[in-house]
């Protein structure tokens, strides 16, 4: 029984070794001094491009066959229909994580997004930006924001990563994530507005997807088989684990139940 119960618990370990996702650090602060690339090439800090405004934060790579570009349609619809006032009463900023991403790349994908809006959108209010050396993986380490770097058999480089929206407060403070890809306007709303006083909020939603693989032949989206895979089979080492718990507890009850003492013969 101890055997079977301590390879159990290994498997166990080596599936949470993996760090790919988000990793919530509410109420710490991120270093407004961090230097970035706007979509001018100018150099920028994220002070400056915070502009003492609570701003919405989103981690992607521009030439993302994934989620990327689903998740921020979603956030351009979303912001179409937000009931607050951009850039008076909050920021966007998407920051690429990729490597070798340029300031022009950013400027194309800020204008293909703007310009879907159905209404007339202030536009510096949501800006594209690339990293100044490392600059966006830190940003990723202070929001726990993890993600993977993968080469494929042709060379081709892509990043397994989640998606979420990371609110900050106007002093940097990580006061709230809404994980996935659809967000509802009333939700990103109230994030904002509770990230404008300071106030750090739970996470509405656990689900959390993470990138999918794009098949350039077929031209779709394919699941990425081996993560579902690792879920159920934790899922199953879970459910044996407790089976044997309770059978080992019902063991010992049974062994320690005292038998009923015998009558005496006449």
């Amino acid at each position: 029984m101890k055997k079977i119960l301590l390879f159990l618990l290994t498997l166990v370990s080596l599936n949470a070794q993996s760090d790919l996702g988000i990793h919530e650090k509410l109420g710490e602060y991120v270093p407004l001094d961090l230097t970035f690339y706007d979509e001018n090439n100018k150099t920028v800090t994220l002070e400056k491009m915070m502009a003492g405004k609570p701003t919405i934060i989103t981690l992607n790579y521009f030439r993302c066959a994934g989620i990327c570009t689903p998740q921020l349609d979603e956030l351009a619809k979303t912001l179409d229909k937000l009931d607050l006032a951009e850039n008076t009463d909050y920021k966007v900023l998407t920051i690429s994580f990729a490597e070798n991403e340029t300031p022009a790349l950013a400027a194309a994908k800020r204008k293909t997004h703007l310009a879907s809006m159905g209404r007339p959108y202030v536009q510096d209010a949501w800006h594209f930006l690339i990293s100044d050396g490392n600059s966006t993986a830190v940003l990723a380490e202070y929001v726990g924001f993890k993600y993977e770097k993968v080469v494929n058999h042709v060379g081709k480089v892509d990043y397994l990563h989640p998606a979420a929206l990371i609110v900050l407060a106007p002093d940097g403070k990580v006061t709230r994530y809404l994980n996935g890809v659809d967000q509802l306007p009333f939700d990103v709303k109230m994030a904002l507005l509770e990230a404008a006083d300071g106030t750090v909020g739970p996470t509405i939603a656990k689900g959390l997807l993470f990138c999918f693989e794009y098949d350039a032949q077929g031209k779709k989206y394919i699941f990425v088989w081996e993560k579902v895979a690792a879920t159920v089979m934790l899922a199953i080492v879970f459910g044996f684990f407790i089976y044997l718990i309770r059978l080992g507890r019902k063991e010992d009850d049974r062994h320690n139940e005292k038998p009923e003492p015998r009558e005496k013969k006449k």
